[in-house]
C-alpha cells in the first residue's frame, strides 16, 4: 500500500515576536514557535491571556512581521504556494457597503471583473446561509449574520487556509452554537473551497468540538508546550465521557506551572508595567471568591464544574481566575482553583476592611498601580496626567492594550480608595484617599 503524505500548507519555524522600542521597555510575546498545518485538518490555538495565539495568527496572515523567524507557505503540485483568508473576531465590515458589496471587496481588490466577482460572491453569500440579504446593510444584521458575511468575504477569495480569530466569542452562545455546527458541516460536506483551518480560541469546549488537533500554549512569553490529538469521531457529544475527560485534561495542562510562562525568582511572571490586564471588575472577582468560599466548594473547586455551575466558557473564567493568582488570592493547579488566606480574611470581611485587603493586594503584586501611587505621592499637586502612564504602557503593548489595561487599573484603585481619576480632565489624583 502507498501512503501518500498529506501536503503542508503554513510552516512556522522559530517565531519570535517583542513590542516595545529597542533599547527600551519591551515584552516578548511569542518565542521561538513552530507549527505545520496539513491538508484537510482544523487545527486550534488554545492558551491563557498573553500567549500570543492572535499575535501568531496575524503574523501567518500576513498583518503583522514577526521579529525574527519564517512563515513559509510551501508550494503544491502546481508550484504555487497555498493563499490565506481571514475571519475576524470583530466582523470587520464596512458599514456603508450592502452584504453583497463587503463579500466582493476582496475580489474587487484583486481586479475580479464585476460580473465574475459578483457571481462569485452571491454563490459564497448563499453557501453561508445569506442568500436574500445581499442588499442589506450591517446595521440591519444581527451579529451571527454579519459574522455569517465575513466568512463570505474570507471564502469568496478561493483560500487554501481559513484562518479565523476567535470568530464566535462576540457572539451570544445559541448564536455561536448555530454558526459552529452550520461550519462544520460545510466543511464535512466538503462544500468550502478550503484545504484546512487554523483558528485562535479561548473557549476549551469548542476547540475539542471542531478541530483535528489542538496546539496549547503558555503565557508570557507564547510558546508552544503541547499538542493535543483529537481522535473523537464527529459530530461530538459534549457530554461523552471521553469529550469531558479530555476537556479536563486540557483545563489541568492549563492551570500547569509551564502554561502559566517563565517565573523570575519573587515575581509572578510576566508581571511588570508591561503586563496586559484583563478586563475584570471587582464585583466579579468578589463573586467568584464568594462562589468557591461557599460550603459547596470550601475554597477549592474543580473548573470545569465551576464553569458549568456558574454557566462561564473557559474563556469567561480564566481571566478572573487569572487575575485571582496575579494579586496572590487564589492559586491555579491541577485544573483546580483554591482560595489562599487573604481570599478566605476577603470572603468573611466587611465592606471596608476587603477594601483595605484588596488595596495591600494591589499595591504588592501590581507594579502598574504601585507606580501610578507613588507619582502622586511624589508630586507636590498629586495629580498626574493619565496620558503620561498610557504613553509608558505604550512602549511595550499596543495602544488599544495599553488603554484597556489603564482603564482596569483605574477601576480597581478606584474600589481600593487608592487613588481618584477625573474623566473630564483625565487626571489621577490623591483627592479621594485618605
Amino acid at each position: 500500500m502507498i501512503t501518500l503524505e498529506k501536503r503542508c500548507l503554513v510552516d512556522v519555524r522559530q517565531v519570535q515576536h517583542v513590542y516595545g522600542t529597542p533599547g527600551g521597555s519591551e515584552r516578548l510575546v511569542l518565542d521561538n514557535v513552530g507549527l505545520s498545518l496539513y491538508d484537510n485538518e482544523i487545527v486550534g490555538l488554545l492558551g491563557r491571556s498573553g500567549s500570543g495565539k492572535s499575535t501568531l495568527l496575524r503574523s501567518i496572515a500576513g498583518l503583522v512581521q514577526p521579529t525574527s523567524g519564517v512563515v513559509d507557505f510551501p508550494p503544491g503540485a502546481d508550484g504555487l504556494p497555498s493563499h490565506v483568508s481571514m475571519v475576524f473576531q470583530s466582523f470587520a465590515l464596512f458599514p456603508w457597503l450592502t452584504v453583497l458589496e463587503n463579500v466582493e471587496i476582496g475580489l474587487e481588490a484583486r481586479n475580479v471583473p464585476a460580473e465574475i466577482r459578483r457571481k462569485r460572491a452571491l454563490a459564497a453569500i448563499d453557501l453561508i446561509g445569506l442568500d436574500g440579504f445581499e442588499s442589506a446593510y450591517p446595521k440591519e444584521l444581527s451579529g451571527g449574520m454579519r459574522q455569517r458575511v465575513g466568512l463570505a468575504r474570507a471564502l469568496v477569495v478561493d483560500p487554501d487556509v481559513l484562518l479565523m480569530d476567535e470568530p464566535f466569542s462576540a457572539l451570544d452562545v445559541l448564536t455561536a452554537e448555530t454558526l459552529r455546527t452550520d461550519l462544520l458541516d460545510l466543511w464535512g460536506e466538503g462544500r468550502m473551497p478550503i484545504k484546512s483551518i487554523l483558528m485562535v480560541t479561548h473557549n476549551i469546549a469548542e476547540a475539542v468540538l471542531m478541530c483535528d488537533r489542538i496546539m496549547l500554549f503558555s503565557a508570557n512569553p507564547g510558546r508552544v508546550i503541547s499538542e493535543i490529538k483529537v481522535d473523537l469521531p464527529q459530530p461530538r457529544n459534549r457530554h461523552d465521557p471521553a469529550f469531558r475527560a479530555l476537556v479536563e485534561e486540557i483545563y489541568v495542562k492549563m492551570t500547569g506551572d509551564d502554561a502559566v510562562g517563565v517565573t523570575r525568582p519573587g515575581a509572578f511572571p510576566g508581571t511588570g508595567l508591561g503586563m496586559v490586564l484583563p478586563q475584570v471588575s471587582t464585583n466579579t472577582l468578589a463573586g467568584l471568591i464568594e462562589a468557591i468560599h461557599a460550603p459547596a466548594y470550601g475554597g477549592k473547586a474543580d473548573l470545569p464544574e465551576l464553569a458549568s455551575e456558574l454557566h462561564y466558557t473557559a474563556d469567561e473564567l480564566f481571566p478572573i481566575a487569572e487575575v485571582l493568582q496575579l494579586l496572590r488570592l487564589a492559586e491555579l493547579k491541577g485544573g483546580d482553583i483554591r482560595l489562599l488566606p487573604a481570599a478566605e480574611r476577603y470572603a468573611l470581611s466587611d465592606v471596608d476592611e476587603r477594601k483595605q485587603l484588596f488595596a495591600q493586594q494591589l499595591m504588592n503584586f501590581v507594579p502598574l498601580v504601585a507606580h501610578v501611587r507613588r507619582v502622586l505621592d511624589d508630586r507636590s499637586s498629586r495629580s498626574a496626567p493619565a496620558r503620561r502612564f498610557r504613553d509608558e504602557l505604550e512602549d511595550s503593548m499596543s495602544e488599544n492594550d495599553a488603554a484597556q489595561t489603564l482603564d482596569v487599573v483605574t477601576q480597581w484603585g478606584r474600589y481600593a480608595e487608592l487613588f481618584a481619576y477625573d474623566e473630564v480632565t483625565d487626571l489621577f489624583s490623591l483627592d479621594n484617599p485618605s
